[in-house]
Formats: structure tokens, sequence, C-alpha cells
């Protein structure tokens, strides 16, 4: 695979993404758009080689983000960027041999968030200029999407508050969603996994 690295999606030194390339395409591919955790305060693309790697050895144009973290950036800033790189991989992707029409969107713990909410809220893809319909499908990993109240300070402060329901992906999922891959660890500790048994239950529903 080769790799086109720190391209910019907006204005933002935060709003780059690195895009992994299969050798020996079958074009026009799918393409995964992967927004990484760390509780929106911490992480970086580079750190995600392995990713863009094991999605690219198989096929699949992989593109992984940066976006805004805390602080100083607060809630919606991450998913405004989600939305923005959204637009950018859709109008861009047939420059990397990928088809627009298949994006998928998925994440880990905090970018599984952004990933779902991008899914469920499809005011950010609008306000973003783009289009719900691009998304072809969500993978979330351990990811939260019904957690009120919140606890830790930090959490609480850049979502606004600790029970703002504006916050929650699941909360927007009132009619047809793209399928959603919700993964999550029985033993998880961190994330518990009945945020995926929940959203999965309102998507069912």
């Amino acid at each position: 695979y080769r790799v086109h690295r720190a391209i910019a999606y907006g204005g933002d030194p935060r709003q780059k993404l690195d895009v992994y390339i299969p050798d020996n395409l079958k074009v026009p591919a799918p393409v995964l758009v992967f927004f990484y955790g760390g509780s929106w305060q911490d992480g970086d693309k580079d750190q995600y080689l392995a990713v863009g790697q094991s999605f690219a050895s198989r096929g699949v144009i992989t593109v992984v983000v940066n976006y805004r973290l805390y602080p100083p950036n607060k809630f919606p800033s991450f998913v405004d960027d989600g939305a923005l790189a959204l637009k950018y991989v859709h109008d861009h992707a047939a420059q990397f041999d990928g088809d627009p029409k298949r994006i998928f969107l998925s994440g880990h713990s905090a970018g599984a968030y952004i990933a779902a909410m991008l899914g469920s809220n499809y005011e950010y893809v609008r306000d973003a200029g783009a289009d719900p319909a691009w998304i072809d499908g969500v993978i979330g990993i351990a990811g939260p999407y019904d957690f009120l109240p919140l606890k830790d300070p930090a959490i609480i402060e850049l979502f606004g508050g600790d029970r703002v329901a504006a916050t929650q992906p699941i909360n927007f999922v009132d009619g047809k969603r793209p399928p959603m891959l919700l993964v999550a660890g029985t033993d998880d500790q961190t994330v518990s996994p009945r945020n995926a048994t929940r959203m999965a239950d309102k998507l069912k529903s």
C-alpha cells in the first residue's frame, strides 16, 4: 500500500487525515473512515498505522482522521470535524480510486461515538454540506452511545453538563439509519457494553 499523509480537510491544524491506498486495487474500492479513541482529549492519526495497514491489506482504502480535542475544543467540534472529513472523503474518493457510494464510518471508543453520532444525527452531516446517504454503514468498537449521567469532571466540561440529552447518539435514532455493527467487550470497564446493546435495541425498534 501507499500512504498520503496530513491531507487538510479544514483550516485548523488538527483537521488533517491520512489515506492508505492498497496496491493492486479492484476499483472503485470501498472506503473506511476511522476515528480513534482517547476520551476526546488524546490521540493522533500517526499512532494508527495498524488500522490503515490492516484494512489496506484487504483491499479497503482507509482514512485515519485527526480531529479537534479538548482542551480547548468542546462538543460538538469533534463531531463537526467528522462530518467535514466525510465530505472531503466523498468529494475526493475518486482521486484515490475509492467508491464514493461505499463509504463506511468507523471508530474506537470516543471515535466510535463520532461515527455513531454522524450516523444518527444527520444535522451535523448536512451542516457540513454532506449527504447522510453517503454513509453506507457504521462500525463502532467499544463506543459510548448512551452514557448519561456523566461523572468525570473533564468529560462534563467538554460536553457542557452532566445530563445534556443532545450529546447522546441514541436520542437521535428516530427512524431508519445506516446499518451499524456495534462491537463491545463483555468485560469492558471503561465503556459499558450496555451502550452497544441499548443502541442496537433502539436501531432495531
